[in-house]
């Protein structure tokens, strides 16, 4: 009887170890530049996946796989498979590297050392005197030797005899040892990088294979091919082809800098060969536009491009409800899906920092994630967007990735002050500065400022007016209870209204309204600053500091196809914004704005940006440098004396999720709607009616029974069992038009929304 590795399906050891050493030859070619001063990683990696699941010839465990009677006692497959390597005939130290990787591949050390010190004896030749645990040596001898020895026959390692093998380790004492290494591994030595990629890479490609991937997508020259589409492609574009290693790039908003980064990315992978792609975005909504923006770009079967953000499942989940006739995608389908855009399937990925930035919190499986940093490229884009905070975490990373890693690293920006600049030059070393020509920045002068004095809502008659005379108009409002206070207020036949308080199912509605280009106008918060591929004819905005107006200008005349168009800004602030914006932002804005009016007649010309921003952005306020070199301090600290693979930590882990203020709740109007998913276990598209309000918001609303937590009952189908799930539910009302009303109170009607 053939041994096997999984069942449901049914799965042989064989096969499966051969499906770990398909993902492995792959990973050699995809991820060939390893740091570690090693000729034999990934031999390491080979011989780790023919031994990593041998435990699991225990008869017992067999049995337990065939779903009969057994005495398994939940012991960990991973430690019976540990003699098997300190039997082969390798160097200890070779050993050593393939025993940790095999030993954590399934649980951290702490878990395993607690595992052993419960079930097994501490010693193995404790004699009979047992406590009532297990013997491990007893426990290894009950494997079929010969079954092994048959199954390693096929592959080119060789084996002790089984009379050795049984004495060959101590598993209490091994996993004890590296439970001790764990906390003292200094994280820049070599021995750090071995163990933490072997541990990294044996995980992939344990769950790769035992996901069913086959094939891991690369990135081809023919990927590139609509790069020679480009008609006349700018100066700095054609620079990217030719910048080896780390760079930044100057340019102006919507001069091709997407493009120019593909050029770059060409040239790396013809000098340093594949490595996997990240391209970085601060919003979902940013996201969400470069895949598909790229999908069409990189026309290729299977999709090379995936993303991965904290809403990816529910953008999925309306995507392909849209695109295909059967209205609810397949569960396990969705699962793949899903799966394949946050795995190594795709070459490229869109991210969010957040998604890079807690493999740096020790978060567990963060292996993984550094192992496909390696030899990685890195494209940051809009990184002018990040508080102190989260761009100090972003500086640990560039400085680890390129000094550590072997990454390549290219930062694409219009609006950097350049105390963040140096910042950003010191983090990555030796790089290449390309600015956009002159010539270029002259040709992209398409605004012109307008201050007005007093409030945006006391002049929706002028807003009103540009609606009249047929221009398409955008308003951008610093809150949501002001943006929908002037969406209710201005007439327009194709309006539209975006902010963050909307559902995912209505905020992905609007943004298709979006794109069939029939909107009129646009009335939104800071959401439409990212990424929307929009095209209006005016804008009135509330007062902003410098760098989210020109965010907000540059969807005006984004084509150029206009002339100079005009950009209201009003000097006076919503009342509720203050904590939007500091103060001393606002005024230097106004202070520059006003001398633009006053010196240029309102025209803002792009070379001058630079300037613009370095004076309204001289460098951080002493709170926000305090938390920018604290930041730095404490997470530098913990990537030296504290990174450390399988060791994790709750402290770390709740370290990075504290970063994430806020609670997601449930608007009573739409509890029908969302028992409705529940019962039919749509649980994505469930969860994706829910909107998240700030934690202060939340405290003080519960505390006024404005908020309370309800239960839903529902079936899991295909089988016989009933869950609970507890949602916060708000008595505010839900308007699909205009998002969550938050000083508007609804205590009854739960159903008014769910059909």
């Amino acid at each position: 009887m053939e041994l096997l590795a999984k069942s449901n399906p049914e799965l042989s050891l064989k096969e499966h170890i051969d499906d770990c050493l398909n993902i492995q030859k792959q990973l050699h070619q995809l991820i060939p530049n390893i740091p570690v001063g090693r000729e034999d990683f990934w031999d390491l990696l080979s011989i780790s996946m023919i031994c990593h699941d041998l435990g699991k010839a225990h008869p017992e465990f067999q049995k337990k796989l065939k779903n009969e009677n057994n005495n398994w006692w939940f012991q960990r497959h991973e430690l019976l498979s540990l003699p098997f390597v300190w039997s082969l005939t390798l160097t200890p130290e070779q050993k050593n590297y393939i025993s940790f990787s095999i030993a954590g591949h399934h649980k951290d050390l702490d878990k395993l050392f607690g595992f052993v010190s419960k079930c097994y004896q501490p010693k193995i030749d404790f004699g009979d005197d047992s406590d009532g645990r297990l013997n491990f040596a007893e426990e290894f001898e009950k494997i079929d030797f010969q079954k092994v020895s048959n199954l390693l026959d096929q592959y080119p390692i060789e084996i002790s005899q089984s009379q050795t093998i049984k004495t060959s380790i101590n598993v209490y004492d091994l996993v004890k040892q590296y439970k001790r290494q764990s906390v003292d591994l200094n994280s820049y030595s070599d021995d750090f990088f071995i163990k933490l990629l072997l541990v990294g890479a044996t995980k992939q490609c344990d769950h790769l294979a035992s996901a069913g991937i086959k094939t891991l997508n690369s990135l081809d020259p023919c990927d590139f091919d609509y790069l020679s589409d480009l008609k006349s492609p700018y100066l700095h574009q054609i620079g990217c082809l030719g910048i080896n290693g780390n760079a930044i790039l100057n340019a102006p908003t919507g001069s091709g800098k997407t493009e120019a980064a593909f050029f770059w990315l060409k040239n790396q992978m013809d000098c340093y060969g594949q490595g996997r792609v990240f391209y970085i975005l601060p919003f979902t909504a940013s996201i969400n536009a470069m895949f598909e923006r790229l999908n069409q770009k990189i026309d290729a079967t299977p999709e090379k491009v995936g993303m991965v953000h904290g809403k990816l499942e529910e953008y999925l989940e309306q995507k392909f409800s849209e695109d295909y006739e059967n209205p609810e995608m397949d569960e396990t389908k969705r699962k793949q899906l899903t799966e394949e855009f946050k795995t190594l399937v795709t070459p490229v990925k869109i991210v969010t920092p957040f998604q890079l930035l807690k493999y740096f919190f020790g978060i567990k499986g963060f292996e993984k994630g550094l192992f496909e940093l390696t030899g990685s490229y890195l494209i940051f884009d809009e990184i002018h967007a990040y508080d102190p905070r989260v761009f100090a975490q972003i500086i640990v990373l560039l400085r680890f990735v390129t000094q550590k890693l072997n990454a390549k690293v290219l930062v694409m920006t219009a609006t950097l002050p350049t105390f963040m600049r140096i910042q950003i030059e010191n983090a990555i070393g030796d790089h290449t500065f390309l600015q956009a020509e002159d010539s270029l920045y002259d040709s992209f002068n398409r605004h012109r400022v307008k201050l007005m004095t007093g409030r945006l809502r006391c002049h929706l008659k002028l807003i009103q007016e540009k609606l009249d005379v047929g221009k398409k108009v955008l308003v951008v409002c610093n809150t949501v209870a002001e943006s929908q206070y002037v969406y209710k207020n201005l007439k327009s036949e194709n309006k539209v209204l975006i902010h963050g308080s909307f559902n995912s199912e209505d905020r992905f509605e609007k943004e298709k309204q979006l794109k069939e280009e029939k909107t009129m106008l646009l009335v939104g918060t800071q959401a439409i600053e990212v990424s929307l591929d929009i095209d209006f004819d005016v804008i009135f905005s509330e007062p902003a500091p410098l760098d989210a107006l020109i965010q907000r200008f540059g969807r005006i005349n984004r084509k150029r196809e206009k002339g100079i168009c005009e950009c209201f800004v009003f000097t006076e602030r919503n009342k509720n914004d203050s904590f939007i914006y500091p103060e001393e932002e606002i005024i230097r804005t106004l202070d520059v704005l006003k001398k633009i009016e006053l010196d240029q007649d309102g025209l803002i010309r792009e070379k001058e940006l630079q300037e613009m921003m370095d004076f309204v952005y001289p460098s951080w306020n002493e709170k926000e440098q305090k938390i920018f070199e604290d930041t730095i301090c404490i997470l530098e600290d913990f990537v030296l004396n504290e990174l450390s693979p399988l060791k994790y930590t709750p402290e770390s882990e709740d370290q990075y999720y504290e970063q994430f203020k806020g609670v997601k709740v449930l608007p009573i109007a739409c509890s029908k709607k969302y028992r409705q998913y529940l019962e039919n276990n749509q649980f994505v598209k469930a969860n994706g009616l829910l909107i998240q309000i700030t934690e202060p918001r939340f405290v003080g609303m519960i505390k006024n029974n404005d908020i309370e937590r309800d239960y839903f009952s529902y079936e899991v189908k295909g089988k016989e069992t009933v869950k609970d799930k507890f949602v916060y539910v708000i008595k505010r009302r839900y308007d699909p038009e205009l998002g969550l009303l938050i000083n508007e109170e609804e205590y009854g009607g739960k159903d008014n929304i769910g059909l």
